[in-house]
């Protein structure tokens, strides 16, 4: 594998991180911040572009919400045991699916897991505006946790409404980067081409119909980011690593392909100070196997240590090139 390629670090910006301190620290340091509209609201969007602006000349990309359903709760979390009934009244009351129409997508008998807390929950019955589940493992339910169906596939859109209107708000800032979420097909890229020529753009791959039509992929974009975190649920976790090295063994030849990885590079480091052994391997194994960024996502949006955890890839992408 070239060690002398460029090997770039990506950082997503939350509340850990959109302040003043490691904006600035950012940027001699990384090489793309992202703004994460799944966490994001169309009326912090222009506030947050001029704070990164005003302490940070690294380049900005919006990544959009994507073909994604997520849950939309009022209050705290909840945790919810194997056995139990629920019945939640949808639009009127304090659990939402978004975006809003799926609710009558869903049929009775659908699966949804929720989150990365181990809630499993089964449509018994389904009414005009509730239904009632039965809670088929422990686990929380939290808001804006990505839900996704077990038991079948349901069409959704390539991006949101709020997308469209974000990506109008991003251009009118001057925004070049973007990155489509949940892509899946080559017309998902077509379309997000025409809305956005002249740009550059990132198509991560998440799915398992995206893993299935990644040869066509290829020929109609040339930056992808491997999202581990939404594409374990979808095809296991236990495949993830065949996943990732099959695409970058597909891609290791074709210069003018850029590889991202996203997705616990670091996580024990969102509340430690320090990685585990496991992480940092895992991080060194992707280098050896050709990705071409690295890109921090909760690490450095809510954890307790952002900067540590850039200074963390710097130093282990420094061991990999001199050895």
């Amino acid at each position: 594998m070239n060690k002398k390629r460029s090997i770039g670090i990506f950082a997503t910006l939350g509340p850990s991180s959109l302040n003043k301190k490691f904006l600035k620290f950012a940027n001699n340091k990384v090489d793309l911040v992202r703004i994460n509209m799944s966490h994001v609201s169309l009326k912090q969007l222009e506030r947050y572009i001029t704070l990164i602006k005003n302490h940070c000349k690294v380049p900005i990309c919006l990544d959009t919400e994507g073909a994604q359903i997520r849950t939309k709760i009022k209050g705290k979390s909840k945790l919810f045991r194997k056995g139990k009934k629920l019945k939640f009244i949808f639009k009127k009351g304090n659990f939402q699916l978004y975006p809003y129409y799926i609710f009558n997508k869903l049929k009775k008998g659908d699966i949804l897991d929720i989150g990365f807390e181990g809630l499993k929950l089964k449509i018994v019955k389904k009414m005009s505006s509730s239904a009632i589940f039965d809670c088929l493992t422990t686990g929380k339910l939290e808001n804006n946790k990505g839900v996704h169906l077990i038991n079948r596939k349901i069409k959704l859109n390539y991006i949101t409404e709020k997308d469209k209107k974000a990506i109008v708000i991003a251009k009118k800032n001057g925004i070049k980067n973007f990155a489509l979420s949940f892509t899946n097909d080559a017309r998902d890229i077509e379309k997000f081409n025409d809305i956005l020529p002249k740009t550059n753009k990132v198509f991560k791959i998440e799915t398992k119909k995206a893993l299935k039509n990644f040869n066509s992929l290829i020929k109609k974009g040339k930056n992808f980011l491997i999202d581990r975190g939404d594409l374990s649920k979808d095809i296991g976790i236990n495949y993830i690593p065949l996943a990732q090295r099959k695409i970058l063994k597909k891609t290791s030849k074709n210069k003018s392909i850029k590889i991202s990885i996203a997705t616990n590079f670091l996580e024990s480091m969102i509340v430690k100070p320090f990685p585990t052994r496991a992480e940092v391997n895992d991080i060194y194994n992707a280098l050896e196997l050709g990705v071409d960024n690295l890109v921090l996502a909760a690490e450095t949006a809510v954890g307790h240590y952002p900067e540590k955890c850039v200074n963390l890839l710097r130093e282990i992408i420094k061991v990999y090139k001199k050895n």
